[in-house]
């Protein structure tokens, strides 16, 4: 889905030139970009007859181009940054995920009409399916602690609730134009006498926090100065009054359900939704809170998809945000990595060392004593975690993610996704695990409908964990089929998740004994296949049990010849669940006791129940894959090296774009292989 943003160039036009006299737009190759999808192509010289002139908002470089463009009679485009823009501030590095390319003027600047001014003047934002983005835009945002700069811990405390919260903004911002020199000193002073009683928090700006720009507020006995980076949704819920001259932080307030007081004149001011000071006339429309963010967020921007390098919605360029501010709240202190392989360390470094680059260490004590004193979380490849590991920081268990890649793990094929769990592991039952923790939270905003999206295409691609090369299936014998997949028999989540079946022999033994007039088809396991892992089952033995054997078979074209699965713990229970079919689970995998699988394994009480005792409802498909192939794992692309959501890997996987083994991961597990004779530890 991709919005053309109102007044946008981009609807399949010849590109119009842009000429543009400030050195930002030549420096910033991302900007470029996004004027060039949008239409737009970036010029040198002297604008003609149709051409156009580009300036950033009311910087003090616009003056060049307005003279130009005045000139030339040129038509001037006002170039600012959308309000969902990236992890840090520009200054600190950070390109933007989108921009507001305005033909009419500045959304800021409330003297002359703005692109956004005129959308809420005379688009149609009554309009039922945009209201419902609009209203599931506002709630995601929230509830994954996103805005304009993403700096801020959202575990960070906020103030006692019931303050005055009064917002600073950088000096000299553009924003700021027609504002008196005096205005956050009066805004200040009013708050304080609007509200006599109750303490007054004033929020420094980020940029302020960073040493980038000044503020308009120091220290005072008079309130307390924020500039701890908390979250700004958790800041307005705790909040009884909000005062703001123009910040992006008072149209947050309008959605977190504030009235707030505004002393400037913001795009968001004049509609009704905010006790103004500055009177907007011209402004004579009742505007809700989802209709602001509808023009705001939806209809005005041009959002990118920097890994599928294309214009795209406002929702897609969420989910790649949220991607992007995933990996910087969880490895922005560092991590210390222990019990990795050579050959995964590029990997690992490119996907948890983005921001702090990961240190590896040999040994479970200079691991935890390197991440104490550093105060970094600890990385452990999941099977090979110490017996009785400790450490007074986050220790982090890593494993493949579901969506891995073309290739085998075990034939060193890098992975595009891994997941990362601070509580346990998704195959240990014994313990409770991240996976199990988001299933039984709340349910996210829109996760339904998106886990149903990602599932038809998981679906439709054909696609599973390795994707491997396959032999065709043939036509199997006619009758009830059960597919039993066999798995490489000292993995973890057999040793961990099964009690009373806990080989593949011993599986396909109870599968036959439960259903004798039904026709089994056995699966080896690829690493099995391949002479990597054990698993293997002897043929005499197996042939007596089995109908057919599945030798390097297409695990999906099985799915579609088969009514049934019965596993120990294998993930093609799990792919199986995704298309509709019925899954009995001899062992405890992940996927078992949430009332979608016939379980004849033991399953925790803490699945089945409550905390309070009572039967916890059945958990819907929807929301298992949300859990596992969406919040769950981190994602990697490989063609723009940066985090990216479950669809974009769906991309590659489907396209063949994935990273390939290589000779030197060969040379680095031989290396590896060596020094296993020497220390016990490398697994």
């Amino acid at each position: 889905m991709q919005d053309l943003p109102i007044g946008s160039n981009a609807a399949g036009a010849s590109p119009r030139r842009l000429f543009a006299y400030n050195a930002g737009f030549w420096r910033a190759p991302r900007l470029r970009r996004i004027l060039q999808l949008a239409g737009y192509e970036l010029t040198l010289g002297i604008p003609g007859k149709g051409d156009a002139v580009a300036v950033w908002g009311h910087s003090p470089y616009a003056k060049r181009g307005e003279a130009i463009a005045a000139w030339r009679t040129a038509d001037l485009i006002r170039v600012e940054d959308a309000f969902l823009r990236s992890v840090r501030p520009g200054r600190a590095g950070d390109a933007p995920l989108g921009l507001l390319i305005d033909p009419m003027g500045a959304h800021f600047d409330a003297s002359q009409p703005s692109l956004l001014e005129h959308i809420l003047t005379t688009a149609d934002l009554d309009n039922a399916h945009l209201l419902m983005r609009a209203s599931r835009g506002i709630a995601r945002l929230k509830a994954l602690n996103l805005t304009k700069y993403n700096i801020h811990d959202p575990e960070l405390p906020c103030p006692p609730p019931g303050y005055v919260l009064v917002i600073d903004q950088t000096r000299g911002d553009a924003s700021l134009r027609g504002c008196g020199p005096d205005v956050f000193d009066e805004m200040l002073a009013i708050a304080k006498r609007e509200h006599p009683d109750k303490p007054i928090v004033v929020k420094s700006h980020p940029e302020t926090n960073l040493g980038l720009r000044k503020g308009h507020f120091l220290p005072s006995a008079d309130y307390t100065l924020l500039t701890a980076p908390v979250s700004p949704w958790a800041l307005l819920a705790g909040a009884a009054a909000v005062y703001t001259v123009s910040s992006q932080l008072g149209f947050e307030a309008i959605l977190a359900g504030h009235r707030p007081r505004v002393f400037g004149a913001p795009f968001y001011a004049g509609w009704g939704a905010s006790d103004d000071t500055v009177a907007l006339p011209h402004r004579q429309h009742h505007r809700t809170p989802e209709q602001i963010f509808a023009a705001a967020m939806i209809l005005a921007p041009t959002w990118y998809d920097p890994c599928r390098d294309r214009l795209c919605s406002f929702e897609e360029a969420v989910d790649q945000l949220e991607a992007e501010v995933r990996s910087y709240r969880e490895d922005r202190a560092g991590h210390i990595a222990l019990g990795m392989r050579l050959w995964k360390r590029g990997r690992l470094q490119a996907i948890f060392g983005r921001h702090t680059p990961l240190r590896f260490a040999t040994s479970p004590k200079k691991a935890v004593t390197a991440a104490t004193t550093s105060n970094a979380g600890l990385l452990i490849w999941a099977g090979a975690e110490p017996t009785g590991l400790t450490a007074p920081v986050v220790i982090r268990r890593v494993e493949d993610g579901f969506l891995r890649s073309r290739g085998l793990g075990a034939d060193l094929v890098p992975p595009l996704s891994l997941v990362a769990d601070d509580l346990g592991i998704y195959y240990d039952p014994t313990r409770e695990s991240r996976l199990e923790r988001i299933i039984t939270s709340p349910t996210p905003p829109g996760a339904q409908d998106r886990a149903q999206a990602l599932m038809e295409r998981v679906i439709r691609d054909r696609l599973s964990k390795y994707n491997l090369p396959a032999v065709t299936v043939p036509d199997l014998p006619a009758g009830r089929r059960i597919l039993v997949p066999g798995q490489v028999e000292d993995d973890a989540s057999i040793r961990l998740g099964t009690m009373l079946v806990r080989d593949n022999l011993a599986l396909v033994q109870a599968t036959r004994k439960a259903n004798p007039d039904a026709v089994l088809i056995y699966k080896p396991h690829p690493d099995v296949e391949a002479g990597l892992r054990p698993g293997h089952i002897d043929p005499t033995a197996l042939t007596a049990l089995v109908d057919h054997i599945a030798h390097r078979a297409d695990p999906i074209a099985l799915l579609d010849q088969v009514q049934e699965v019965w596993t120990m713990t294998s993930l093609l229970g799990f792919e199986a669940l995704l298309r509709g079919k019925r899954v009995t689970c001899l062992g405890t995998p992940f996927y078992a006791g949430w009332g979608l699988t016939n379980d004849l394994g033991p399953v925790p009480k803490r699945r089945l129940l409550q905390p309070d005792g009572t039967a916890r409802r059945q958990t819907s498909l929807n929301l298992l894959v949300h859990a596992t192939l969406i919040s769950y794992p981190r994602y990697f692309d490989p063609v723009s090296r940066l985090p990216c959501p479950p669809e974009v890997v769906l991309d590659r996987l489907q396209s063949g774009v994935f990273p390939r083994r290589s000779g030197a991961n060969r040379l680095l597990a031989k290396i590896q292989g060596a020094l296993a004779s020497h220390t016990a530890f490398w697994r």
